[in-house]
């Protein structure tokens, strides 16, 4: 394996997923995602298929020391209609088959993200930002979009509307398990999306994010 980042500490390393891993994988998409709909959780013949469809925007951590896979991110190109931004994530993503990705996309769709609950906190979904907005770089994309689950809403979707919880996170005033990540890494809200997908953590919410390539003027 050819190992595309190192963690600070050397601990982990992200490379591109392979087969090998698929099960891994899935058990990561699991734990990640208990309360989402089963018919949209990623299996391992899934993440196969998206290693045949497009092998570059499929990455994995592993531990150096065990060798074991503790966290992963799913990709494809697309293009993108800002003014039309609302969308399904089954839609998007193909079904969980990446037949939507278009090698003639200018920008990088992030279908999934996750770090399996032991690992967290350990700056693993950093070192994948970084090498999804690595992979836009190299490949002269425009950008990183996605459709963010804002994972800390539900406790507060009585009294607050979704628009008022993402400003309050934007301006610093809440935080979001998900989206504030994101923020961080220099995302930017573009929208929401009603009904992206079923669970029930997020409100069947999406936020569309956007992270725009400085190397390349729009």
């Amino acid at each position: 394996m050819t190992e595309l980042l190192q963690s600070p500490d050397k601990r982990f390393a992200v490379v591109q997923s392979e087969p090998w891993m698929a099960e891994a994988l899935e058990a990561i998409q699991q734990a990640s995602f208990p309360s989402l709909a089963k018919n949209q959780l990623i299996t391992a013949e899934h993440y196969r298929a998206h290693m045949q469809v497009f092998p570059e925007g499929q990455h994995a951590v592993i531990e150096r020391e065990t060798g074991r896979v503790v966290a992963c991110s799913t990709d494809l190109c697309t293009q993108v209609d800002f003014s039309h931004f609302q969308h399904r994530y089954l839609e998007a993503v193909g079904g969980n088959w990446l037949t939507t990705h278009n090698p003639s996309g200018d920008w990088l769709y992030g279908a999934d993200i996750g770090v399996h609950p032991e690992y967290r906190g350990l700056g693993l979904s950093t070192l994948l930002y970084t090498a999804r907005q690595n992979l836009v770089r190299r490949l002269g994309l425009k950008g990183h979009v996605a459709g963010a689950m804002p994972k800390g809403y539900a406790p507060f979707q009585r009294d607050l509307a979704i628009e008022q919880y993402v400003q309050k996170v934007v301006r610093g005033e809440m935080f979001d398990p998900v989206l504030s990540v994101q923020l961080k890494r220099g995302y930017s809200v573009w929208g929401i999306i009603p009904d992206y997908l079923d669970d029930p953590s997020c409100g069947n919410y999406g936020v569309f994010i956007v992270w725009r390539n400085p190397e390349r003027l729009l």
